[in-house]
């Protein structure tokens, strides 16, 4: 059997085709495009098969933004795109094409992972038939569900990234007010994000008057604002930009409490996107299980979540892939 699987976003669409042999499906061809180049995925799908000269059986591609009916209207793209469409790119019948959200693609994704492309941040006492989760901070806020049903795990996808932000305490109102004056309808993923942990430093040193490095400023003015404020927490050579990301760890850890409760996933919590990876030392701590926890009645049933944040940058892709061999007939 032979896959095309694709991680589309904003910046980048990633195909790779697989191939099965003894041990499993592996990638035997793969290209990463610049999205914003191209005209449509559909495009790109026939070069992709061109250049490489592959046929596939089988395709599927995860992509940022909410997918209905089989159509999808990329979030960061001027693309609208159709099962029926990418059927014919591929030259299959189009029940042999999905499309799912790039969340949804992640959360099965982690079927085809190793132990290694973890780090555990809760032990826990996983349910072995308990539902999952999936959280992802990066360029925006995804999450998704995984229900445990007749044996088997199924992910499915959300728009919970853009739920109403509820802050905790006094210094998260304060956040909240702040945001409101820029946005009417303050989401999580305005504070849970490569944006988000921008907004939160601008909340401190606007607000909360916090004096910050002039130089930090002036890197925030040449390069990526999430980036350079992350650098320098990690080096701890800015005061306002630890505070910044110890508010942003604090928040995520109380948002993916709030989804386990959601989904009942005692099976387990997993962290994705891009941003975790990279701030491990401010989420590898007790302040974060803790508010991870907080949640009153029910800090027993959280203490037991085991929480696992996802190392492997293909994630997405590999869940095309498994989502195309085990759900398309």
């Amino acid at each position: 059997m032979s896959i095309l699987a694709g991680d589309i976003g904003g910046t980048k669409t990633h195909l790779a085709f697989f191939e099965q042999n003894t041990k499993g499906f592996v990638i035997v061809a793969e290209k990463k495009y610049p999205s914003h180049e191209h005209g449509s995925l559909e495009e790109i799908v026939v070069l992709f098969l061109q250049e490489h000269a592959v046929i596939a059986e089988k395709a599927c591609f995860g992509i940022a933004g909410a997918v209905k009916h089989g159509v999808c209207h990329a979030t960061n793209l001027p693309w609208e795109i159709e099962v029926e469409s990418l059927a014919k790119a591929c030259q299959v019948g189009k029940e042999k094409v999905a499309i799912i959200n790039d969340l949804e693609s992640n959360a099965w994704g982690i079927k085809a992972l190793d132990e290694k492309d973890f780090k555990v941040l809760n032990q826990g006492v996983p349910e072995k038939k308990g539902n999952q989760a999936l959280i992802s901070a990066g360029t925006g806020l995804g999450e998704a569900g995984i229900i445990f049903m007749q044996g088997k795990l199924y992910p499915f996808a959300s728009e919970g990234g853009h739920a109403d932000f509820a802050p905790r305490n006094a210094q998260e109102d304060s956040l909240l007010k702040y945001l409101r004056k820029k946005w009417n309808h303050v989401s999580y993923e305005r504070v849970l994000s490569g944006p988000g942990i921008a907004n939160v430093h601008a909340f401190l040193v606007e607000d909360q008057k916090m004096d910050e490095e002039a130089q930090v400023l002036s890197e925030m003015k040449e390069q990526d604002a999430a980036f350079v404020i992350s650098k320098w927490a990690l080096e701890k050579k800015s005061d306002v930009c630890v505070k910044a990301l110890e508010i942003f760890s604090s928040i995520y850890a109380s948002a993916a409490g709030n989804l386990a409760l959601k989904m009942m996933a005692t099976g387990g919590l997993f962290i994705g996107g891009g941003i975790a990876p990279k701030i491990l030392p401010f989420l590898n701590r007790s302040q974060f299980l803790d508010a991870f926890k907080d949640k009153g009645r029910f800090e027993a049933m959280l203490k037991d979540v085991p929480i696992k944040v996802i190392l492997k940058e293909e994630t997405a892709l590999l869940g095309a892939m498994v989502f195309a061999r085990d759900m398309l007939d």
